[in-house]
């Protein structure tokens, strides 16, 4: 049986990831995974910080992990709206499709912190609710821990900018 493919994405907070993953789901009629629906849906009004979003965040693997490996399994493709924007991190998602001999691809969109800064402007004014974490100060934290992908991590790299 052919297995399926894992699309995970890379890029600074603003890149683009939520909405990049959908139009692959659209394009390669994949099920999509977002890390924000499922911690919406799992722990509400339980993340007012970056830890508290980190912590619940480490809660999903396991579960996501156990899925997304039977979906790719059976032949579906997957595309993780989950952040791969740490080597750790890509390491997850590379060693998932291993373990089940599926494909996969990273998908970088690779777009300067102005460009970001731009998009979370325009995001805030369309999402009113995220107004507390789309700010410069939380986009400057978390891009501290961002790691620009490489061939040498061994993963499939496909850049937008």
């Amino acid at each position: 049986m052919e297995k399926g493919t894992l699309f995970f994405l890379c890029g600074k907070m603003g890149a683009g990831k939520s909405t990049t993953s959908k139009r692959i789901e659209l394009e390669k009629h994949a099920v999509r995974l977002s890390e924000d629906e499922w911690l919406q849906a799992l722990y509400p009004n339980q993340i007012h910080t970056f830890e508290d979003y980190r912590r619940h965040a480490e809660l999903l693997k396991p579960i996501v992990e156990t899925t997304v490996k039977r979906m790719l399994e059976v032949g579906v493709d997957v595309v993780m709206d989950f952040p791969a924007n740490t080597i750790g991190l890509r390491q997850w998602f590379l060693a998932m499709a291993t373990e089940v001999g599926a494909d996969h691809q990273l998908i970088y969109l690779n777009l300067s912190d102005k460009q970001c800064m731009r998009q979370i402007a325009n995001r805030r004014t369309e999402m009113p609710e995220r107004a507390v974490f789309d700010t410069k100060e939380v986009f400057d934290y978390v891009t501290s821990f961002f790691e620009a992908p490489s061939e040498s991590e061994g993963i499939r790299i496909v850049e937008y900018d």
